[in-house]
Protein backbone atom coordinates (compact mmCIF):
# COMPACT_ATOMS: atom_id res chain seq x y z
CA UNK A 1 0.00 0.00 0.00
CA UNK A 2 1.48 3.50 -1.43
CA UNK A 3 -0.21 5.65 1.15
CA UNK A 4 0.96 9.04 -1.14
CA UNK A 5 -0.74 7.36 -3.94
CA UNK A 6 -3.91 6.93 -1.61
CA UNK A 7 -3.75 10.63 -0.48
CA UNK A 8 -3.80 11.42 -4.15
CA UNK A 9 -6.75 9.77 -4.82
CA UNK A 10 -8.31 11.10 -1.88
CA UNK A 11 -7.70 14.28 -2.93
CA UNK A 12 -9.56 13.74 -6.26
CA UNK A 13 -12.69 12.10 -4.16
CA UNK A 14 -12.51 15.49 -2.67
CA UNK A 15 -12.37 17.45 -5.44
CA UNK A 16 -14.74 16.30 -7.32
CA UNK A 17 -17.34 14.65 -4.90
CA UNK A 18 -19.74 16.69 -6.32
CA UNK A 19 -19.89 16.92 -10.24
CA UNK A 20 -19.33 12.43 -10.07
CA UNK A 21 -22.31 10.27 -10.34
CA UNK A 22 -20.29 6.46 -10.62
CA UNK A 23 -22.58 5.07 -13.82
CA UNK A 24 -22.45 7.99 -15.94
CA UNK A 25 -21.04 7.69 -19.33
CA UNK A 26 -19.82 11.07 -19.62
CA UNK A 27 -16.12 11.41 -17.79
CA UNK A 28 -12.88 13.75 -17.77
CA UNK A 29 -9.58 12.64 -17.18
CA UNK A 30 -6.93 13.90 -14.63
CA UNK A 31 -3.69 13.21 -14.48
CA UNK A 32 -2.40 11.17 -11.60
CA UNK A 33 1.11 12.19 -12.16
CA UNK A 34 0.57 16.08 -12.45
CA UNK A 35 -1.80 15.77 -8.89
CA UNK A 36 0.94 13.90 -7.16
CA UNK A 37 3.13 16.67 -8.21
CA UNK A 38 0.80 19.10 -6.98
CA UNK A 39 0.75 17.85 -3.33
CA UNK A 40 4.31 17.16 -3.24
CA UNK A 41 4.92 13.81 -4.48
CA UNK A 42 7.26 14.01 -6.12
CA UNK A 43 8.68 10.80 -6.52
CA UNK A 44 5.10 8.58 -7.78
CA UNK A 45 4.31 11.72 -9.77
CA UNK A 46 6.89 10.98 -12.06
CA UNK A 47 6.02 7.29 -11.85
CA UNK A 48 2.53 7.84 -12.61
CA UNK A 49 3.00 10.73 -15.27
CA UNK A 50 0.28 10.60 -17.86
CA UNK A 51 -1.68 8.20 -16.22
CA UNK A 52 -5.22 9.24 -15.97
CA UNK A 53 -8.05 8.84 -13.44
CA UNK A 54 -10.85 8.89 -15.02
CA UNK A 55 -13.74 10.84 -13.33
CA UNK A 56 -17.50 10.29 -14.21
CA UNK A 57 -19.64 13.46 -14.53
CA UNK A 58 -23.19 14.06 -13.11
CA UNK A 59 -23.51 16.35 -16.53
CA UNK A 60 -21.42 17.07 -19.33
CA UNK A 61 -18.76 19.97 -18.95
CA UNK A 62 -18.73 22.94 -22.37
CA UNK A 63 -15.36 21.72 -24.81
CA UNK A 64 -14.70 19.39 -26.97
CA UNK A 65 -15.97 15.86 -26.51
CA UNK A 66 -15.13 11.92 -27.97
CA UNK A 67 -16.77 8.93 -27.81
CA UNK A 68 -14.75 5.94 -26.50
CA UNK A 69 -15.30 2.22 -26.51
CA UNK A 70 -15.74 1.10 -23.23
CA UNK A 71 -13.99 -1.50 -23.84
CA UNK A 72 -11.05 0.71 -23.44
CA UNK A 73 -11.52 0.31 -19.85
CA UNK A 74 -10.61 -3.52 -18.98
CA UNK A 75 -9.40 -3.74 -15.79
CA UNK A 76 -9.96 -0.60 -14.59
CA UNK A 77 -11.13 -0.16 -10.95
CA UNK A 78 -13.90 2.03 -9.32
CA UNK A 79 -13.81 3.73 -5.82
CA UNK A 80 -16.84 3.84 -3.68
CA UNK A 81 -16.79 7.85 -4.07
CA UNK A 82 -17.05 6.66 -8.13
CA UNK A 83 -13.52 7.94 -8.75
CA UNK A 84 -11.80 5.06 -11.58
CA UNK A 85 -8.32 4.41 -12.15
CA UNK A 86 -6.14 1.62 -13.89
CA UNK A 87 -6.32 -1.31 -11.79
CA UNK A 88 -2.67 -1.53 -11.05
CA UNK A 89 -3.28 1.94 -9.35
CA UNK A 90 -5.69 0.56 -7.31
CA UNK A 91 -3.63 -2.10 -6.16
CA UNK A 92 -0.76 0.09 -5.62
CA UNK A 93 -2.75 2.50 -3.29
CA UNK A 94 -4.37 -0.07 -1.70
CA UNK A 95 -7.50 1.04 -0.86
CA UNK A 96 -11.04 -0.56 -1.16
CA UNK A 97 -12.17 -0.91 -4.58
CA UNK A 98 -14.57 -3.09 -7.11
CA UNK A 99 -14.25 -3.72 -10.82
CA UNK A 100 -15.01 -1.11 -13.27
CA UNK A 101 -18.02 -1.79 -15.71
CA UNK A 102 -18.37 0.71 -18.19
CA UNK A 103 -21.35 1.62 -20.83
CA UNK A 104 -20.72 0.75 -24.49
CA UNK A 105 -19.87 3.85 -25.09
CA UNK A 106 -18.45 6.72 -23.31
CA UNK A 107 -18.20 10.32 -23.93
CA UNK A 108 -14.63 12.13 -22.95
CA UNK A 109 -15.26 15.49 -21.96
CA UNK A 110 -12.03 17.61 -22.44
CA UNK A 111 -11.86 20.64 -19.88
Amino acid sequence: MDKRLAAVIESLNIEFKDRIIPDSRFYMEVDIGKRADLLGFSEIGSRYRAVQAIIPLKQPVRGMKVRIDGRTFVNYAQYASGVVVPGYIARDAGLPYQSFNPGDSMILNFH
